[in-house]
Order: structure tokens, then C-alpha cells, then sequence
């Protein structure tokens, strides 16, 4: 309802906004011109409703000097102006309406509170199969693929974003005075003016640095995660640069880094290819083709043979294209398919 949306944010506005409810608060405006709409009109009933409060209330009559006629006359006002006004009835309806849906934009306004206290909120997030691009507060791109969540607080010094699961692209845009902090689990990734991908795992962080450079930093200590820098002399940071991959574990420390290894072009593309809605595969083992294919779809892959899922294949599938990978396997490469509601096992044909 975005009424009681509009009544939240004015109620926040009066209180004060935390950086990431500022944020918020216009990605909501900038959704749809109803929202800003709606918010500028109760905005103004607000205001009316404060101007109508600043009205002194009337001075009582003046209590009279004495009781004689000429006393009387000068200081009591004419009777018919201290008289009670008797309302039309519609008039009476209109204030029990008014208090009505006074009554029920509190209680709006209570139930949304209550909500966005109990119920996580991310600025992004996409389902299974989804992909969303997100145009960020200060100019630099999000992109996440399917399944992914993010979170943002901009300040003045720092414009920090915070993965929640999935894997995003940033392009990001320069500012020397707000470095770019992409936070994953317990990896913090620091940028100012650069593009590059990182995908949470279940015990892992992967990065990969498509322009400029960046920072691969322990979120709570600090301290780099990535090998030393191979001249002993350095007082810099080690960095990633443009075409370098890092598989950052979640046990990674100082003294066990990164693993960091340089993609080739073609190898880099491959990574990136879901920003297409593609899978390209060169020589994976069918067990990561068919983890990667339900990443992206509500029907499983199962490998149910061992020796089927160690064997290599190459390829380039849609995303949602499971079935043509299913028809490959049973046309070319002796596989069978057993379907079920939610999943089809793959098996080799005896």
C-alpha cells in the first residue's frame, strides 16, 4: 500500500535517517512518480496539520467589573458570537471519517514499523533464474546474478556494500575520496574506480578483476589475504589486477593467503558469461556443469554415477537450458535420464 509506505518514510524523515534509510528511502521515490507523488501530498497534510495546531485557542470573556448595566454592556460580547455553533450533519460525518482513517494510517504505520523491524530488508535481491541491474547511488552498476542479495550504506568518507548471498559484477565509479568496500562473509574487497566480480560460496570467495585494481583485505583485522607482492621491498599492499582470479577460503589468514591464479582472456569471458543469461563450460566435469545448472533452475541435475560425473565435456548452454544438456547426454555420450517432479537423475546407459 503505498500510503501507509508514504506515512512510513515521513514518519522516519521526522525522526532522522540513517545513511542506508536515506538510500532506501529515494530508490523508493525513484520507483515509481506515484510514490513521490503520494509522499508529497501527505507531506502537505502534515504541514497543514501543523499550522492548524499553531492557532491560539480563544481568550475567555472577560469577567465583567461590576454588575451594573453600563458594566454589562461594554464588556460582555454579544451572546449569539459565544453561542454553540450547531455542525450539519455532514459535517459531523466528514470528522468521524477524518478520525477514522486517522485511526487506521496509525495503525498502518504501527503494523509497516513492526514489519521492517522483524523482516530483513536488502536493497536487491533476486530469486532462482532472476537477474537484476542496479544502478547504485553514486553512479557505479550492480549486477547480480541468479539467487543473489546485496545491502548498501553510502556515506561521506566510504561507499560500502555488503553481499548477503549470490554473486554481483560491479562497475564501479571513480571517487578518490569514497573508496569502493565490497564486504562477502569475512572478505572485504577495496576499490575506488574499477569493474570486477565476486560470488560468495559456501566456504569460499571468489574475485575476479576485470579493470583496474583492488584490495583483497581481512574484513575484521584488516590485513591483506592476498600472497605477498614478490618484491621484498614493497611497502604497498599486494593488489589484484585486471585478469587475476583469487579463491579466498574462509579460513584464509595472513599467514595461509589467497589462492591467486591469471585468467586468459577466453577463460575470463567464460566466467562472465552469465551476464548473458549463458553457461560456457571448456573441459568442466559434468558434477560442476550440473551444480552450475541448478544455480539457476527450480529443477534439479543428479549425477548418480561417479565415474559419469568426473567425465569433462564442453559447451555453451542458455541458463535455463537444462533440457538441451539433457538431450546432448542421451544423444551423444550414452547417458540416461530418469525424470521426477523436481529433479532428473542422470545415470550411465548400461
Amino acid at each position: 500500500m503505498i500510503e501507509a509506505a508514504a506515512a512510513a518514510w515521513l514518519s522516519l524523515r521526522d525522526r532522522g535517517m540513517s545513511p542506508t534509510e536515506t538510500t532506501e528511502f529515494v530508490r523508493w521515490l525513484q520507483q515509481d512518480p506515484q510514490h513521490a507523488a503520494t509522499f508529497a501530498e501527505l507531506d502537505a497534510v502534515w504541514k497543514d496539520f501543523d499550522r492548524l495546531g499553531a492557532v491560539p485557542a480563544p481568550s475567555p470573556a472577560p469577567t465583567p467589573a461590576s454588575s451594573s448595566p453600563a458594566s454589562t454592556t461594554s464588556s460582555t460580547p454579544d451572546a449569539d458570537l459565544l453561542a454553540p455553533r450547531a455542525r450539519p450533519r455532514h459535517h459531523r460525518a466528514l470528522a468521524w471519517t477524518a478520525t477514522f482513517l486517522g485511526a487506521a494510517a496509525a495503525v498502518a504505520l504501527l503494523l509497516l514499523s513492526l514489519a521492517h523491524l522483524r523482516t530483513p530488508h536488502h536493497i536487491a535481491e533476486t530469486g532462482i533464474g532472476a537477474f537484476q541491474k542496479l544502478d547504485l547511488p553514486d553512479g557505479s552498476v550492480a549486477q547480480l546474478n541468479t539467487d543473489s542479495a546485496l545491502d548498501t550504506t553510502f556515506t561521506a568518507t566510504e561507499r560500502r556494500v555488503r553481499i548477503v548471498r549470490g554473486e554481483i559484477f560491479f562497475n564501479v565509479t571513480k571517487d578518490p575520496a569514497r573508496p569502493f568496500i565490497v564486504t562477502s562473509g569475512a572478505v572485504a574487497v577495496r576499490a575506488v574506480g574499477t569493474a570486477f566480480n565476486v560470488r560468495l560460496r559456501a566456504d569460499a570467495v571468489e574475485v575476479l578483476v576485470t579493470e583496474g585494481r583492488v584490495r583483497v583485505d581481512d574484513a575484521r583485522a584488516g590485513h591483506s589475504l592476498l600472497p605477498a607482492a614478490s618484491a621484498a621491498t614493497t611497502t604497498e599492499p599486494p593488489l589484484l589486477s585486471a585478469g587475476d582470479f583469487a579463491i579466498v577460503p574462509s579460513t584464509a589468514t595472513a599467514a595461509a593467503p589467497a589462492k591467486v591464479e591469471r585468467l586468459s582472456a577466453p577463460a575470463t569471458q567464460r566466467a562472465l558469461a552469465w551476464q548473458e543469461r549463458r553457461l560456457e563450460f571448456d573441459a568442466v566435469p559434468l558434477a560442476e556443469i550440473v551444480a552450475e545448472f541448478n544455480r539457476y533452475n527450480h529443477q534439479q541435475l543428479v549425477v548418480s554415477d561417479p565415474v559419469l560425473a568426473a567425465k569433462r565435456f564442453t559447451g555453451t548452454f542458455r541458463a535455463d537450458g537444462y533440457e538441451s544438456l539433457v538431450r546432448l547426454l542421451e544423444e551423444n555420450f550414452a547417458v540416461t535420464a530418469t525424470r521426477h517432479a523436481r529433479a532428473i537423475v542422470l545415470h550411465a546407459r548400461r
